[in-house]
């Protein structure tokens, strides 16, 4: 794929999820036939079997690029659609399990150019397959804040994201495959973003929405991603860190900030019981949970969140 310095690169990143694909990518296809920009999709299969390659073939259209990324991990994947993409002016990241709403990709390139910023981000909301109980509702595990359009931000998910590739370039930040198999790289990316002079941006219109399957929605996953969220925080923290005095100041912050989470959670968790509130016991848990994850990573253990078997 050859695209001018106008164009755009829409990147879905996908890992044997081929039902899920066939129903994006016709989705993705009318985005970019509707956009001020010239715009086509790429395929990013991380599947070293290419469970993908037959969804795109099936398509036959040209819009759609399909590229095999065998290196497992996330962090593999991402860098992958940079390099597919470069000679586009803009690349936007959207996942697997997501769908756009009607004017997604037109809303992110408004305010791109509005703004002017290296990267805009859009909100995510959740959709079940199945209806989750009331210890996750009433977390709002999986509500996710809104923001106005154009709110510079210091941190991103990369679920939403669109970059400028020639700001992106400039900086000279990339997907670290430290964190590949742990998860982070997005925090990491966009920290990076904002520490080199880049600015985000966010935008309200322009909303997907994820997919969550019933293995999601229970309270094991929700614990275990905010463990991993502490755990990848506390790492990426230490990695922008710089050395000496500022890495040990950072070093005990983050064992701190850990520690207070360890110790309010079960708190919070024990008022839960006493008023018999289900949202405060649910929220003790994930913050205790959090705190633990923090204290792990300053300590230095990777939980691998995207860890494979041999098989």
């Amino acid at each position: 794929m050859s695209c001018p310095d106008t164009s755009v690169v829409i990147a879905v990143l996908t890992y044997k999820r081929p039902e899920r694909l066939k129903a994006l990518l016709p989705l993705l296809i009318l985005q970019a036939a509707d956009s001020p920009m010239p715009a086509s999709v790429l395929v990013v299969d991380n599947d070293p079997e290419a469970t993908a390659c037959s969804v795109v073939q099936s398509l036959a259209s040209d819009t759609v690029k399909y590229v095999s990324e065998p290196e497992p991990g996330i962090a593999a994947a991402r860098s992958r659609a940079l390099l597919e993409a470069q000679g586009a002016r803009v690349l936007v990241f959207i996942d697997d399990d997501e769908s756009p709403s009607a004017n997604w990709l037109g809303s992110l390139l408004d305010t791109y150019h509005q703004t002017g910023a290296a990267a805009v981000v859009g909100p995510v909301v959740s959709e079940f397959e199945v209806k989750p109980e009331e210890w996750i509702t009433s977390g709002g595990f999986f509500r996710r804040r809104r923001l106005p359009t154009g709110t510079e931000m210091t941190v991103a998910y990369t679920g939403n994201l669109l970059l400028d590739l020639e700001q992106i370039s400039r900086l000279g930040v990339d997907f670290h495959p430290r964190f590949g198999l742990t998860g982070g790289e997005d925090t990491l990316f966009t920290r990076q973003i904002v520490r080199r002079g880049g600015k985000i941006v966010y935008c309200n219109e322009a909303v997907v929405t994820d997919f969550v399957p019933g293995d999601r929605s229970t309270r094991k996953w929700v614990l275990q991603r905010a463990f991993r969220s502490g755990n990848t925080w506390s790492q990426v923290s230490l990695e922008l860190a710089g050395g000496g005095y500022e890495r040990l100041e950072d070093h005990c912050r983050l064992l701190g900030s850990g520690c207070i989470r360890v110790l309010g959670g079960p708190l919070r968790f024990t008022f839960g019981v006493v008023t018999r509130s289900v949202a405060d016991k649910a929220k003790g848990l994930r913050t205790f949970a959090r705190g633990a994850g923090m204290i792990t990573g300053a300590l230095g253990y990777s939980y691998q969140e995207y860890g494979r078997g041999s098989g």
